[in-house]
C-alpha cells in the first residue's frame, strides 16, 4: 500500500497545481483548518463541497467494559466530530457494488 501524504507533501502538490507559493498554499490550508473548526463549533458542521462534511454529534452516556478484568464501567456521554464522505466521492475511490 502507498504510503500516506505528509502535510508538506500536500502543499507542494497543491502548490503546483494552482501554480502558487508554498507558502501561499500552506496559508490557504491553515485558513481552512481554522474556517472548519469555527464553523463546526459554531453551526455544528462544516461542507467541503464534493468531499464531504464535518458534523458534530453527541453520543450518550452507555455501559461498557474494561478489557482486562471483564468488570463493566459507565461510559459518559461526549460530544465528537464525524465525517461523513460525500456520495460521489465515495464511489470515485469505492464503485458501487453491481447487483
Amino acid at each position: 500500500m502507498a504510503k500516506t501524504m505528509t502535510k508538506s507533501q500536500v502543499i507542494s502538490y497543491l502548490a503546483e497545481k494552482a501554480g502558487i507559493p508554498k507558502k501561499a498554499a500552506a496559508s490557504v490550508m491553515a485558513e481552512m483548518v481554522a474556517l472548519a473548526t469555527k464553523e463546526c463549533r459554531g453551526a455544528g458542521q462544516f461542507v467541503i463541497p464534493g468531499l464531504g462534511k464535518a458534523v458534530k454529534a453527541n453520543r450518550k452516556a452507555r455501559m461498557g467494559r474494561n478489557p482486562q478484568t471483564g468488570e463493566p464501567i459507565k461510559i459518559p456521554a461526549k460530544t465528537v466530530v464525524k465525517f461523513r464522505l460525500a456520495k460521489a466521492f465515495k464511489d470515485a475511490v469505492v464503485p458501487p457494488k453491481k447487483k
